[in-house]
């Protein structure tokens, strides 16, 4: 099993780029979609190289969802809760996006002039990810170890903002569930919202929480298009339930697959349980989202379709892989069994006859 990082890996390695070259006036001007239909835009100008426009697409949101100014309830928090003044949310939005935000590279903390300065006075250190021991390197270039230590800190700190910009998916599409879920830790529920709630995490489709003071139960419809990847997930969430019985996953949420909708589902409009692959329901209990168990527990749901569409998608490339290979071992099994004319081998005592025709007969038997 592989679970998904939070980051966009491609993101967060234009924004590195971008902060260790800032002196270089590069034009950049970056599209890109992710998995759940989420598509990104990068959009740096020769006349201010300093600054980086970043805006986000989300999935198409169903009439159930519920969408505050083209953004998930709770986003515009969160987004200024994560990233204080280091950002600055465009409104308007560009064309075509629900949300552009404004970077400013060039005064992302720390904004002392330590780390640049140390940089300039020490060419030869290494970068941050290059460095073994931090014994070796004192060691090695005979730097004071406490100004060293705070260029140390200074550079993880800057690279977990970075971390924090290219988790910008998981801080919007994320928000009205961990809201949800920070209301559990205390055992209360949002005021104003009572019995079930939809959340959007693909184009169209959404998936519902049921909020309780002591519990949340989330459940998801699993569809996809293709039949093969139904039989496929079928299965495979199924596995998936018996998994979590075992001994070793008693502190898991309880984890729940049916065919049918299930009974919180009752109030929840038609058109969205048409799931082909069942429902799968978890449920969320407070020692589940306490201190940094909450970010984990919210990139985990959020993100859970596209985990099953993943171990599907290598599940059918494994079967497919394995029918190559027994096919290819047939193929030679029938090689082997052809009889070789060529390799024959004639005994001493064997004898070879040829056929004559009618003309020839005769004439061997008047001679």
């Amino acid at each position: 099993m592989i679970l998904l990082q939070s980051h966009s890996r491609f993101l967060l390695q234009t924004l590195l780029n971008r902060v260790q070259n800032l002196e270089k006036a590069v034009e950049l001007d970056y599209h890109w979609v992710e998995f759940d239909d989420v598509r990104y835009h990068i959009l740096v100008s020769m006349k201010n190289p300093n600054v980086l426009l970043l805006s986000v697409s989300l999935p198409i949101p169903p009439p159930e969802a519920v969408f505050m100014g083209g953004l998930p309830f709770g986003a515009i928090e969160a987004i200024k809760a994560t990233y204080g003044v280091v950002v600055q949310i465009l409104d308007p939005p560009r064309d075509g996006f629900n949300l552009t935000l404004k970077l400013n590279l060039g005064k992302l903390p720390p904004d002392e002039g330590s780390t640049s300065s140390f940089s300039k006075e020490h060419p030869a250190i290494p970068h941050l990810k290059s460095i073994c021991t931090l014994c070796e390197v004192l060691e090695a270039s005979k730097i004071n170890s406490c100004y060293f230590r705070r260029f140390l800190c200074g550079l993880e700190h800057r690279y977990a903002l970075l971390v924090k910009i290219a988790s910008v998916r998981e801080v919007v599409l994320g928000a009205p569930l961990r809201v949800v879920l920070k209301h559990l830790s205390s055992r209360t529920v949002i005021p104003g919202i009572d019995g079930l709630l939809a959340l959007v995490h693909r184009s169209k489709e959404s998936f519902f929480l049921v909020p309780q003071p002591d519990k949340v139960t989330v459940i998801f419809p699993m569809r996809f298009k293709d039949s093969i990847d139904i039989a496929f997930a079928t299965s495979f969430l199924q596995e998936f339930v018996e998994a979590r019985r075992t001994a070793g996953l008693n502190s898991a949420p309880p984890c729940l697959w049916s065919p049918t909708p299930p009974l919180e589902l009752k109030e929840a409009p038609a058109e969205a349980l048409s799931a082909n692959a069942g429902f799968v329901s978890f449920v969320i209990f407070p020692r589940h989202v306490e201190g940094k168990k909450l970010d984990r527990t919210v990139w985990n749901l959020s993100t859970f379709h596209a985990y099953v569409s993943y171990h599907v998608k290598c599940s059918e490339g494994f079967m497919h892989t394995r029918m190559r290979r027994r096919v290819e071992s047939m193929i030679q099994a029938l090689d082997r069994a052809k009889p070789g004319v060529e390799g024959r081998k004639k005994s001493p005592n064997s004898r070879s006859f040829k056929r004559l025709s009618l003309k020839e007969a005769r004439a061997n038997s008047i001679s």
